[in-house]
């Protein structure tokens, strides 16, 4: 049994039980989620939330919630509280929320020991003259003329730099490693620069702020992270996070990296995302389109199927693209289990029951979820005159159509089996309205007329029916794999990405829908109510189709 668990160990996990066994971390283990608030997280955000928390809690550690917050250029507030919310929401606790701003001072005084070690100096040259010496990864790179100052001359103009002296882009700082080194990110890498904006948190304090690599590991370090999980590009960094720790004489974190999650059909980059936003592609960050956090819990996925859909994704050392119908498959079988079965009609003709008595309402008890027997029963009102689906009706029926037509008979869901008589067109040759008739002993649950029908079909009963707006999402991208795709993506939405019904009926249980609520449009997929939607205007977005369509129609 022991054997058959290791093995269903993910590489990250036999690497924490290896070091717990050979003693190495006696206080626990301790990982971060380190995101920059720059904008709004997205499902690959997701995959390393629930690693870095999973981690934690399957070896009884902790998880800090570290903001990696080291660019005020592009760092909100908005950003901090999105991803906040973001990680509470998919059922995680943080140990401790933490800033790099909050160790500003802490990582400057290593900058200062570095300097005085004549391990890091200020260096005047531009950033395209630091660009034009760095070399390639072919050839070696060049020493900056400014590269052998003095310790005294280096500590003098770094603190000139802090005290606010010098412009945007006049000078930065530089660890002094190997110009000639083989890693290009070994090559005398930038660890300060000046930036005179206001940053979110600590105002107009600093103007010199350090960069992502010197920021990162000792930020780990002076929090004890014992393993610091990045993603695969982080794998070419390493090196200069080991040195950094090296030569600062701190607490070893270790770095790790893993496959980040590219997903089929779907935007990954924030900054294509930002783009999106900006441009107004999109109505903003969680436009039920995107692949943010916000955006898949207003489109109605749950928390859980997120984390069953990173769970069996699994945990990766090489990159690769994961079909974005697999996270389908999980919120499908999510809401299986929890969304009760209600009905409504998109494409609505009418229906009228010719041997119903007129006036007459009828209170049907129909089941609400058959996968849960326990959420009971719900009274869904029956009358004499029906919308159903358009495309439940044909003139002229095809064998083996088990829907309506002339002298067809079909089972209304949870209420009487009805035989087509006659139909109305409109000029334009649609169907106008269907004359049906009713056998009374036909009722569902009560059925004493011995017919058998292969079909049922959905309904709402006209004077109760509720008028509302569906959003219909897919896709949002025509092409599977956006990695290849440059800046000018947009060009490859998928246009069927969000079709809007104006013209859909509901059932009346649903004007008690809250937001975010979970249904089933039976025969149709699953959708939940929008914030968007007024008492006197329901809007539901829909989540998923019931089965996946679209693999369907790419083979057409």
């Amino acid at each position: 049994m022991e054997e058959s668990k290791s093995k269903s160990l993910n590489f990250l996990e036999e690497i924490v039980q290896a070091d717990i066994a050979a003693g190495k971390y006696p206080q626990g283990i301790f990982t971060r989620f380190p995101p920059e608030p720059n904008g709004y997280l997205h499902i690959g955000h997701a995959k390393s939330i629930c690693l870095n928390f999973g981690l934690a809690q399957k070896f009884g550690g902790k998880t800090n919630l570290r903001f990696d917050d080291t660019n005020p250029m592009t760092e909100e507030t908005e950003y901090v509280d999105s991803i906040k919310s973001d990680v509470a929401w998919l059922g995680f606790e943080w140990a401790n929320e933490l800033y790099a701003s909050n160790y500003f001072e802490q990582i400057y005084q290593f900058a200062v020991s570095l300097i005085s070690k004549g391990l890091a100096y200020v260096d005047d040259s531009s950033a395209e003259e630091i660009a034009a010496l760095k070399g390639t990864p072919t050839t070696p790179g060049t020493n900056s003329p400014f590269r052998n100052r003095s310790v005294e001359e280096n500590l003098a103009l770094f603190s000139a730099m802090r005290n606010g002296d010098f412009a945007d882009g006049a000078k930065v700082l530089r660890a002094k490693i190997d110009m000639a080194h083989p890693n290009m990110h070994m090559r005398d890498p930038l660890m300060y620069r000046i930036r005179h904006v206001p940053h979110h948190r600590t105002g107009n304090q600093w103007c010199i702020y350090p960069m992502y690599d010197f920021a990162h590991g000792q930020s780990d370090s002076m929090e004890g992270i014992t393993h610091s999980i990045c993603t695969l590009e982080f794998d070419v960094h390493r090196p200069l996070y080991d040195w950094f720790i090296n030569k600062l004489e701190i607490f070893p974190s270790h770095q790790y990296e893993f496959a980040r999650l590219n997903l089929s059909h779907t935007v990954m980059s924030k900054r294509k995302l930002l783009q999106m936003v900006n441009e107004k592609v999109v109505s903003g960050w969680d436009d039920p389109r995107m692949p943010t956090i916000s955006a898949l819990r207003r489109r109605g996925y749950t928390a859980a199927s997120i984390r069953n859909f990173c769970e069996r994704i699994g945990v990766a050392k090489r990159d690769n693209l994961i079909d974005i119908s697999l996270l389908e498959f999980c919120i499908r079988e999510d809401l299986n289990k929890i969304a009760d079965r209600v009905m409504a009609v998109m494409d609505p003709v009418k229906l009228i029951i010719t041997n119903y008595p007129e006036g007459q309402t009828e209170d049907l008890l129909v089941e609400n979820n058959p996968e849960d027997p326990e959420t009971g029963k719900r009274v869904v009102p029956f009358s004499r005159e029906l919308y159903i689906e358009r495309e439940d009706f044909m003139v002229e029926p095809p064998k083996k159509f088990f829907r309506l037509g002339p002298g067809l008979q079909v089972r209304l869901k949870g209420a009487y089996i009805i035989t087509c008589d006659h139909f109305e067109l409109n000029t334009d040759g649609s169907v106008k309205e269907i004359h049906a008739s009713y056998i009374p002993e036909s009722k569902s649950g009560q059925d004493t007329s011995g017919i058998h029908v292969k079909g049922t079909i959905h309904w709402v009963s006209i004077p109760h029916a509720i008028q509302a707006e569906v959003r219909l999402f897919d896709r949002l991208l025509i092409v599977e794999d956006a990695s290849e795709l440059g800046d000018d993506f947009v060009k490859f939405i998928n246009p069927e990405s969000l079709n809007i019904i104006d013209n859909a009926f509901v059932e009346p249980s649903l004007a008690q829908a809250t937001i975010g609520e979970a249904v089933q449009f039976i025969r149709k997929g699953y959708y939940c109510l929008d914030r968007d939607s007024k008492p006197d205007h329901l809007v539901f977005n829909r989540t998923v189709t019931l089965k996946d369509t679209w693999a369907k129609e790419q083979k057409k």
